[in-house]
Order: C-alpha cells, then sequence, then structure tokens
C-alpha cells in the first residue's frame, strides 16, 4: 500500500524529512536505540505512536522487513491552522471552515472534503488523535477533492476552536443537543461549523468551547444524520447565506 513506510531507517527519515505522517505502530516488545529515538522524534513532532504486537505489523507489512516499527504516510500534506486561516485572507472572503471532533471513517471525511471543495470552504481541520487521516481511502471518496481543500491537523480541537475565535471567527456546534436550528444562524459572518464524530457527537468540552450549538430539525424516527451528511446540509445553508 502507497500510505506505509516500514523499517527504522525508512520511517526516522520520513519524519526527518517532515513528511506528514498519521500514525507510527511500534511493536510493543521492540527496544533499541533507533526505536526509541522515532518514538520521540514522532512524540515531538506530535505523531500518534501507538504499541501493537508483532503479528500486527506482519499483516501491514508481510513483503518487507519491517523491523519492528510502520508508519502511516499522509496521501496529501497537512498544512498550519495558521496557513489555513490565510486562505480566507487572500481571497478577501469571509471564513468558512469546517472543523472535525474525531471523523473516523474514511468515507466520511472524503465525502465531507468533496462538500467542501463543492462549496468553497475555506479549509478543514481536523484532530490527530482517534481520528481518520489524509489516507488513500480517503482521497478516493473524496474523489480528488483532497487536491484542493487545505486541511490542518492539531492535536486538540478545543484550542483550535479558541485560535479561531480569537481571529474573530463565530463558532457554530452541529449537534442533536443543540436549542437552535441550524438555518436561524448568521452563517454569513466568519464562521467555523464543528461537526462530530461518528455515533458520539461533539464531545462536552467541544461543545462548550462553541458559541452556539445548533441541531437539523428530524422529523422522522432517525435521531441524527450520518456526519457527512450533516456536513454538508448545513454547509449548503451557509451557502445559501452568502449567494443571497
Amino acid at each position: 500500500m502507497s500510505d506505509i513506510i516500514a523499517g527504522r531507517n525508512p520511517v526516522l527519515e520520513a519524519i526527518n524529512a517532515g513528511r506528514s505522517i498519521n500514525k507510527v505502530m511500534v511493536d510493543r516488545s521492540s527496544h533499541n536505540n533507533t526505536v526509541d529515538e522515532i518514538i520521540k522524534k514522532a512524540r515531538t513532532a506530535r505523531i500518534p505512536v501507538d504499541f501493537v504486537d508483532k503479528h500486527a505489523l506482519d499483516r501491514l507489512a508481510p513483503d518487507t522487513g519491517h523491523q519492528g516499527i510502520v508508519a502511516y504516510a499522509s496521501s496529501k500534506d497537512y498544512i498550519s491552522l495558521d496557513s489555513l486561516m490565510a486562505v480566507s485572507q487572500e481571497k478577501n472572503e469571509a471564513p468558512l471552515y469546517l472543523v472535525l471532533d474525531g471523523i473516523e471513517d474514511p468515507q466520511n471525511l472524503g465525502a465531507i472534503l468533496r462538500t467542501a471543495e463543492a462549496a468553497g470552504v475555506h479549509g478543514v481541520v481536523v484532530r490527530s488523535h482517534r481520528a481518520v487521516g489524509l489516507t488513500p481511502s480517503v482521497a478516493k471518496a473524496s474523489a480528488g477533492a483532497i487536491e484542493y481543500v487545505p486541511v490542518a491537523r492539531v492535536p486538540n480541537i478545543s484550542q483550535a476552536i479558541e485560535i479561531l475565535k480569537k481571529q474573530g471567527v463565530w463558532v457554530i456546534g452541529i449537534d442533536m443537543t443543540g436549542t437552535t436550528s441550524y438555518t436561524r444562524v448568521d452563517f454569513k459572518l466568519p464562521t467555523a461549523i464543528v461537526i462530530g464524530g461518528e455515533g458520539k457527537g461533539l464531545s462536552d468540552l467541544v461543545r462548550k468551547r462553541c458559541d452556539v450549538v445548533a441541531s437539523i430539525p428530524m422529523k422522522g424516527k432517525i435521531g441524527s444524520l450520518n456526519a457527512s451528511v450533516a456536513a454538508a446540509v448545513v454547509v449548503y445553508e451557509a451557502l445559501n447565506q452568502r449567494d443571497q
């Protein structure tokens, strides 16, 4: 698979070169100076490190001498949050961002990126832990949109929200607990739309950080929408308001 880097030196050099890495997986029984250096550098670069059984690595990289370490490389480089915020400034448009609080399904992330590209969203923010990254599966599901949508990866969504708010961005959480309909939100303002993870919704801390928590009215018996569908519904409401 094109997203897998196997072996101690290849993984170490990929980190040293600043390549975007989604996750490093280490054989929990593997200990030496190089492995320790990789773990230290990965953590410094805020790359998640998982400790697994050797058999898990054998399945991931059966045809390589993985030497007890495997890394998942991104299909596209992430950008910094500062660089993402500069996109709307360069276009001289009111910011419109999507912030994803723990999307784990590659199909969902790919669909969200496709919607973001089609609707002119200025960028997407994802978290680095317990969330899917820019993998080949995501790239495929996005139908090419991954190449055009800036994505910033942050270790803490709550902190990223605070940074956005300090830049004058209005943060709107979308959650079934919201007492305001999403159609009553003024999306013509600089806006970040926050979508929660599948089945979990917004985390408590993220919900508290939002300026407004809005909901999508549900008339049927199902209590919520798929995360990518919810994102599309709200993003196109924002687009409709801005076009008017």
